[in-house]
């Protein structure tokens, strides 16, 4: 009992290393602060409501296909994808272009439309975004594939433009999220990857009215989805200790095949000779 609550213990204070993604995620699954931020991005549009934006976001939970932080349509008009960035990198461009074609083609499939016939496709106008957390400055306001990877040749088959968010003097709902990750940003030097460092960027975030009511709404589950259940770097040890031992095991097992081929050893000879059960040779035999 002791040794479990040790663990438990130890566990409680691994902070995710992906914390900022998982409150994004988190916030932005609420159609109320989706609908602050698509009237951040849009402020022209005063007459917008929940019920007219969808989430489309990508994702896939028994697969290693694509998945992005978030999308969502406004009607049929707009598809609108955001990504978070914590480490600046140009390479979000063809996450962004990838994310975007995945999108279409579900949406195609989801309204039956057939790209072989003659008949051209409806498709929303696309919106990419990137809202930037990190500290890297002179950041430009946006980013495209042509400029970043073609030298900004305008003959290239494809192109896509990326709009960047920065931290601003707004009290947007884009800009409390920034400020909440750069406050734990702080926190997280100050405390490490600790839950102590959580607590205080919440208490921190409430007094300074930076997503106040989401976190006073949900503060117990903010801290547990900002939380690992392990500690991930014993997790990553324990999986390669696996595929090293399952590696070896199976270089042994193909020595035995050919020692059993070769016919001038008994059973037990191979056995000890590879490290192996008797029972494992007799089966390979």
């Amino acid at each position: 009992m002791r040794d479990n609550r040790k663990q438990e213990e130890t566990e409680e204070k691994i902070a995710k290393y992906t914390i900022k993604d998982s409150v994004f995620s988190d916030l932005f699954k609420m159609k109320k602060y989706l609908l602050q931020l698509y009237q951040a991005l849009h402020p022209e549009d005063t007459t917008a409501t929940e019920d007219e934006l969808t989430d489309i976001t990508l994702r896939n939970v028994l697969t290693d296909n694509l998945y992005n932080d978030l999308g969502f349509s406004y009607g049929e008009k707009i598809f609108i994808l955001v990504e978070a960035q914590s480490v600046w990198t140009l390479n979000i461009i063809i996450r962004a272009l990838l994310y975007l074609a995945q999108t279409y083609h579900d949406y195609f499939e989801r309204t039956n439309q057939n790209l072989y016939k003659s008949k051209k496709v409806k498709m929303p106008r696309p919106e990419l975004y990137v809202v930037y957390v990190g500290n890297q400055k002179n950041i430009p306001d946006t980013i495209s594939l042509s400029e970043a990877f073609f030298c900004g040749a305008d003959d290239i088959a494809v192109d896509i433009k990326v709009k960047v968010i920065c931290e601003s003097d707004t009290n947007s709902i884009i800009n409390q999220y920034i400020t909440f990750s750069k406050v734990y940003d702080e926190q997280r030097i100050k405390y490490g990857r600790t839950k102590k460092a959580i607590t205080e960027t919440i208490r921190i975030c409430k007094g300074r009215n930076v997503l106040r009511e989401y976190l006073e709404d949900r503060e117990k589950e903010v801290v547990s989805i900002m939380m690992s259940l392990y500690n991930e770097e014993e997790v990553m040890r324990s999986y390669i200790k696996s595929e090293r031992y399952e590696a070896e095991q199976n270089k042994a097992k193909k020595t035995a095949v050919h020692l059993l081929k070769l016919g001038k050893m008994s059973l037990e000879d191979i056995a000890e000779a590879t490290e192996l059960p008797l029972d494992t040779i007799k089966e390979l035999a």
